[in-house]
């Protein structure tokens, strides 16, 4: 995945948990919010540290034909 996909994608998802913390912590729900940030982090965290599959053949062994 270019670094510019990841880049954009680690935005929207640091957005989405911090606005999702927010939202917990409005309804008083204390374990959920930490529970909210740390899959925000552990999802960025896992984008960038394992790079993205790449096959040389399909499922079942067999090679294409280019």
């Amino acid at each position: 995945m270019p670094v510019k996909i990841k880049l954009g994608l680690s935005l929207l998802v640091v957005l989405v948990a911090a606005i999702a913390f927010y939202y917990q912590h409005a309804l008083g729900h204390d374990r959920i919010q930490y529970v909210v940030a740390f899959l925000g982090c552990f999802m960025i965290f896992a984008m960038w540290l394992f790079p993205e599959v790449k096959r040389e053949e399909s499922a079942g062994g067999v090679r294409r034909k280019p």
